[in-house]
């Protein structure tokens, strides 16, 4: 069967490297080679066989209840696939790859922000001192991480008094702070008021210029648009539609997808 009939018909690849190939000596990336992800008897992810650039803008698009978090969740270790293999392989980037530790390579931005009752250089230098950074080096470290998100002036105001995009720019600054391959984002702008959600767009671009990896998931499809790189798209929890965004938008091959992309109701 072609790849694009076996697009069409909603079946999912039969290796890893649909995204970025499998040169060992390509980019960093996540691989997973039919995971399955449950909850009880329900059933989030499908027979998953992705291999996920981390040195580009992957946009994870689909529906409400797509499995967009569970995908995000199973990457950090927050959600252990039932059945399946998730590898972290660091590529050509020098580190060595692992295997079993997720949560070390990546980090994660919640689409809500989790902050600690202390100042916004105090909740990145907790961070810092979890990841294990002598306690002597973490307040440099923080008010560095706070500078480059434009925040030095809201270094010791308390974190849970800041605006919604000021907070979602803390969380930026903690999760790049721990210098992982990328950041896995959850609806990072879907909050926020739409100058807010600029600036946030603004910074995930800077960042992936700087060469942090972003994976975000999200409904929108302007965002989106605007940077994606690649394209996962899910639909009750199985991979539709996968690619280079320019591909995906401009010659869409699932119906589901196609669906989406107009506007539809998704069944």
């Amino acid at each position: 069967m072609a790849e694009t009939d076996r697009i069409r018909a909603g079946a999912q690849p039969d290796r890893v490297g649909a995204l970025t190939g499998d040169d060992p000596h390509g980019p960093p990336r996540v691989e997973l080679r039919a995971v399955w992800v449950q909850a009880g008897a329900l059933t989030l992810l499908e027979d998953l066989n992705l291999s996920l650039p981390l040195n580009a803008r992957v946009v994870v698009l689909g529906p409400n209840g797509a499995g967009k978090t569970s995908l995000l969740r199973l990457l950090q270790g927050l959600q252990a696939p039932a059945r399946g293999e998730l590898r972290i392989d660091a590529g050509a980037c020098g580190a060595p790859p692992a295997a079993s530790t997720p949560a070390r390579r990546l980090a994660y931005v919640f689409q809500k922000p989790v902050m600690l009752r202390r100042s916004a250089r105090a909740n990145i230098e907790h961070a810092l001192g979890v990841a294990g950074m002598p306690r002597a080096a973490r307040g440099a470290a923080a008010l560095a991480a706070l500078a480059r998100v434009g925040l030095a002036y809201a270094a010791e105001r308390p974190a849970r008094s800041l605006s919604g995009g000021e907070q979602q720019r803390v969380a930026l600054a903690r999760a790049r702070a721990l210098d992982p391959l990328a950041l896995l984002l959850d609806e990072p702008t879907a909050s926020l008021d739409p100058g807010a959600a600029a600036g946030i767009e603004r910074e995930l671009m800077r960042l992936s210029q700087e060469g942090t990896g972003l994976i975000i998931a999200t409904h929108d499809l302007a965002l989106a648009r605007r940077i994606a790189t690649d394209v996962v798209f899910l639909h009750r929890g199985r991979v539709r539609e996968w690619g280079p965004a320019a591909r995906c938008f401009e010659a869409p091959a699932d119906p589901h997808w196609c669906r989406f992309l107009a506007g539809q109701w998704l069944e």
